[in-house]
């Protein structure tokens, strides 16, 4: 099956100017834990994380209403396109330690998968929990 077939293509972005307090209230208002970060050409520059508000921002006692999503975002982040297989899907968010993925074609962000996609579609239920445990035990060694 391929990613195409269970990815979400209704995406929320948000550009890298935008303030890191749009990028909260977005996160909230869609309940999501993640927005790609998209250039106005809309080619993905990196991922804005509930994760990267609070520590990059919030913690860092700096103000989410003057902080930019460019400043606090994740840069180097994996991606899948929409043609590969959702195993390979699995694999990657495991090998990074993400929940879930931008769906990428010619540099844009066409969709999003999630751990969650891929074990509602019941047929990789198992590569999906495998990969939430590998998760989850990273994140318990830290």
């Amino acid at each position: 099956m391929q990613v195409s077939e269970l990815m979400n293509p209704s995406v929320v972005t948000i550009e890298p100017t935008s303030s890191a307090a749009l990028a909260a209230r977005l996160i909230s208002r869609h309940n999501i834990g993640a927005l790609p970060v998209c250039a106005s050409d809309g080619r993905l520059r990196g991922m804005g994380t509930d994760r990267d508000i609070v520590l990059r921002c919030i913690a860092a006692e700096e103000d989410p209403a003057q902080t930019l999503v460019r400043d606090i975002m994740t840069r180097e982040c994996a991606t899948v396109a929409p043609g590969d297989d959702c195993r390979e899907a699995t694999r990657i968010m495991s090998a990074q330690q993400v929940r879930r993925l931008p769906v990428v074609e010619g540099g844009k962000v066409v969709g999003m998968i999630s751990l969650s996609d891929l074990a509602r579609s019941r047929r990789f239920d198992m590569e999906a929990a495998q990969a939430l445990c590998e998760i989850s035990e990273n994140i318990l060694r830290r």
